[in-house]
């Protein structure tokens, strides 16, 4: 028998050495080729070659499992579910994600945790993608993560608006906004607390007060925006939310400030011209709308747009009859009417022929005025969701319009013996006087009535008693006129409008589609004869709130790490 110090013995301890060595060596090797691979993985994301990173990361993974290395496996296997998920694979990415957890430690690391909220939100199954970014913002604030947080808030708030749960995600963003506060991203804390007013807003379960504020935090910090598109887009947004609280001067603000910031965007710079032009008709200022109308209106038809063109003419033919000009107005409705028969668009249509009724009563024409509301309340039934309210005032003109129709009639024959005795009467000759008491009635209320008769105006002139029948039609008209703000066809449509082509006889033409709820603005509602165009904000443009996170955080991402 060898003894201890035997050559033999010697022999094989050496070569048991050496084989550990090698494999200590080849398993140095393999972790060093496994950390290419994932940087590699990562380079390849970063330029967009998707099939490149996930071939990276599917090498690395494989030579991790050789190694038989659980943590090392679970890195890879995070990377590799990440990349599916990035790649649009998302429930190929989520058993890899899954199979990355290493029970009840493994399962409260943060990026773990986005991710299965990444690819539950791909799947469509927001509640788990809800409960994911839920779990991985609270761990993220606990490691001190702020921004990594804000982005998780904002993916979350998005989440809660598939839910149709419109509080929860305005509080999810203005979480995101504390978190982008913290580490000095005003811009984002900006457009984060945007976003939250807006919601706050369409929830209808804030006080107006608290919408306010935030809106007006979103404004000072919107400061510090440098990217003049960005800024421009929120200046637009908060402007639409100051329209809806009924704040329509700072409301203009907004759109003025933001006018010379999309100059260069004509799809833009034709929203917010829209905008601001409907906002100026609200506050009464229609002579200063007219240039912001038609330049809104020439954009838009230069753009293919048609039905934004043809809100444009409803808001230039409604600032018109305020201005007492109703040949013009009634041209302008009429290219409203066909911009929306382009369009495909019975919503303002049927608003279009409730204007020109309006004008035709005006007009002292009633029987053409009931073929127009006749062809509003046809039109009427063709659209979703419609108030009862709006049928109601439709069908109360067409009545009055009936009434005027039957009372002409019966006072022909009487007019014409009249005139064999001419009966004379004093009536105002100063239409447009009328028209400014008229509008100082809707601005001071029940004191308007005597200011009104403390000015009677004293150049009267004779008529006959035809004119007094006139008299008492115009009159009645202008008493029940529509006010201001029963016009405010805004237009946040501001992202790149989705075009869809039409063929029409005399030039192609373009409808803007929105496949999102419409919000509808209410106004104090009259049954005058003036035309009164109803308003509605259109939500942005592309599909149910997929743009409600901020643009710096509007694709899904997921997030990947390194293996050493």
């Amino acid at each position: 028998m060898a003894s201890d110090g035997s050559p033999v013995r010697d022999a094989r301890e050496k070569k048991k050495k050496r084989k550990a060595g090698e494999s200590r060596t080849d398993e140095t090797d393999a972790q060093v080729e496994i950390q290419r691979l994932t940087e590699d993985g990562h380079a390849a994301l970063q330029t967009g070659d998707k099939a490149a990173a996930l071939q990276c990361f599917k090498n690395a993974l494989k030579a991790a499992t050789k190694l038989r290395e659980s943590r090392l496996q679970r890195t890879c296997a995070f990377n590799l579910g990440a990349a599916y998920v990035e790649a649009g694979r998302p429930q190929k990415g989520l058993d890899l994600l899954s199979r990355s957890q290493s029970g009840e430690r493994g399962e409260r690391i943060a990026d773990l945790q986005h991710n299965l909220a990444t690819a539950h939100e791909a799947l469509g199954d927001h509640t788990r993608a809800v409960r994911h970014y839920l779990q991985a913002a609270q761990l993220y604030r606990s490691q001190g993560d702020a921004y990594a947080e804000g982005d998780t808030c904002v993916r979350l708030a998005r989440c809660h608006l598939k839910r149709q749960e419109g509080n929860e995600a305005a509080d999810a963003f203005k979480r995101a906004a504390e978190s982008y506060k913290l580490v000095g991203s005003t811009s984002a804390a900006a457009l984060a607390l945007k976003d939250a007013g807006k919601h706050m807003l369409k929830s209808g379960r804030c006080e107006p007060d608290d919408i306010i504020t935030v809106l007006t935090d979103s404004l000072e910090m919107s400061t510090s925006i440098t990217d003049q598109e960005t800024l421009g887009m929120l200046l637009n947004d908060v402007g639409l939310s100051f329209t809806q609280l009924r704040l329509f001067s700072e409301a203009a603000e907004c759109y003025e400030q933001a006018l010379p910031l999309v100059t260069s965007k004509p799809h833009r710079l034709a929203v917010v011209l829209q905008n601001l032009g409907a906002v100026h008709n609200t506050l009464g200022q229609f002579e200063e709308a007219l240039r912001y109308h038609r330049e809104a209106a020439a954009l838009h038809g230069s753009l293919g747009s048609r039905g934004a063109q043809g809100r444009c003419f409803s808001n230039l033919g409604f600032a018109l009859v305020e201005l007492g000009e109703l040949e013009e107005a009634w041209e302008s409705f009429l290219h409203a009417q066909q911009a929306f028969r382009d369009a495909d668009d019975p919503s303002g249509q049927w608003q279009v022929c409730e204007g020109l009724g309006g004008i035709k009563l005006q007009m002292r024409d009633p029987e053409k005025a009931t073929n127009y509301y006749k062809d509003a309340l046809r039109l009427l039934c063709q659209c979703q969701e419609v108030s009862s309210s709006i049928q109601e005032r439709l069908v109360s003109k067409l009545s009055e319009g009936l009434q005027q129709k039957l009372l002409l009639q019966q006072t022909r024959p009487s007019i014409q013996r009249e005139r064999r005795q001419p009966r004379v009467t004093a009536v105002r000759s100063d239409m447009k006087q009328d028209r400014r008491e008229t509008l100082e009635k809707r601005t001071h209320g029940g004191n308007s009535h005597k200011a009104s008769e403390d000015r009677k105006p004293t150049n009267e002139v004779m008529m006959s008693s035809d004119s007094h029948l006139n008299e008492e039609h115009t009159a009645e008209t202008h008493d029940l006129t529509a006010l201001p703000e029963a016009n405010r066809n805004l237009n946040n449509m501001y992202e790149k409008p989705a075009i869809q082509q039409h063929i029409v006889s005399v030039q192609s033409s373009a409808h803007i589609e929105s496949s999102s709820e419409a919000v509808m603005l209410k106004s104090e509602q009259t049954n005058g004869g003036q035309p009164s165009i109803r308003s509605e904000v259109t939500p942005p443009s592309n599909q149910p709130d997929s743009d409600e996170a901020t643009p710096l955080t509007r694709r899904l991402t997921s997030r990947f790490c390194t293996v050493m």
